[in-house]
């Protein structure tokens, strides 16, 4: 990866700090990008490796995006962010055509992860799921038991989760389809980190955690456990939706301890140290297979480790602090 450089997106998330960490000492030149000038991954790279973007639902994103990476010379861009998948992925062959390799899923696999509804919708009758309904004008209560839980179809980080312990609660609610309406799953809450295979799209590594405590959406604490049928349900879902490279698939316990599907995270997730940390390291493999490398046919072991998360400062001279009036593209 000596001649490798790669612009990774979401520089103040957990996913791009975690990627950062798992490519420490290789030789590869990574490049940060946020919103935010003040975001803490981009000051853990030099001054001549930050940079700062537009939102990901800004109509020119990907022109920026790819205007950045050809006055970088940019091999690889990782985008980590949610908003920023589906523009990146729709002018892929665009960035190709110009050098630059998008580690990114193909649009119709982000179709369905990036809504609830259309995913489960998806793998219902392949893998268990909970009981759903979209909550329009349609929604009928009568044969429904509380409590339940309300969401948004499109969101990340629980932003927008509800537990709707009386039906009055709902009288404010959009009924408009743009939420969805799910039994309560009491159970404990697992992830799986799958790494596809962008040649083959077969997955050939899951790594189940159990998620024992999460703040805003991210487990600050878990660890690695060897559940041979949660990871086998892991695997099948990205297949089921096409994914590529690396996907984060969340399960919850319903009452009879049955493991539900609740969401693909259809990009590196916060936690992925964890799974760095147990044997294998993801990211590193996904810009090996990026650049070429076979990822079928080899075995992937993990050790069952547990984790906490803690905060660590980074210091520097306030002159290298970026303003937002600071254009990345002129």
């Amino acid at each position: 990866m000596g001649n490798t450089r790669i612009l990774l997106t979401g520089g103040g998330g957990a996913a791009a700090i975690s990627f950062m960490g798992a490519l420490a000492g290789d030789p590869a030149e990574i490049f940060v990008a946020d919103i935010d000038p003040h975001a803490a991954g981009l000051y853990l790279r030099p001054a001549s490796h930050r940079l700062l973007i537009p939102r990901g639902d800004d109509p020119a994103f990907a022109e920026t995006m790819l205007a950045l990476c050809r006055r970088n010379g940019i091999t690889l861009l990782v985008p980590t962010v949610d908003c920023e998948l589906l523009p990146l992925a729709r002018a892929e062959s665009e960035f190709m055509r110009h050098g630059t390799r998008v580690v990114v899923a193909p649009e119709a696999a982000l179709g369905l992860c990036l809504d609830k509804w259309k995913l489960l919708t998806a793998c219902r009758g392949h893998i268990a799921i909970p009981r759903t309904a979209l909550l329009d004008q349609t929604f009928s209560p009568a044969d429904w038991e509380l409590p339940v839980v309300v969401k948004p179809r499109s969101a990340s980080g629980s932003r927008g989760v509800r537990v709707i312990e009386e039906w009055r609660e709902l009288e404010t609610a959009s009924m408009e389809g743009d939420l969805i309406i799910q039994e309560y799953l009491p159970g404990e809450e697992h992830s799986v980190d799958v790494l596809v295979d962008p040649a083959t799209g077969l997955a050939v590594a899951a790594v189940p955690r159990s998620r024992l405590k999460v703040d805003s959406g991210i487990a600050v604490a878990g660890r690695t456990v060897h559940d041979a049928g949660l990871a086998e349900s892991a695997r099948k879902v990205v297949e089921l939706v096409g994914m590529r490279f690396v996907a984060n698939v969340q399960f919850r316990q319903d009452r009879h301890g049955r493991h539900t599907l609740l969401e693909v995270n259809p990009r590196f997730p916060g936690t992925m140290t964890l799974t760095v940390a147990s044997g294998i390291n993801m990211p590193r493999l996904a810009i090996d297979a990026a650049l070429g490398a076979t990822l079928a046919g080899r075995s992937y072991p993990f050790t069952d480790l547990a984790m906490v998360r803690t905060w660590q400062d980074h210091y520097f001279s306030p002159d290298e602090l970026l303003s937002k009036a600071e254009e990345s593209v002129a």
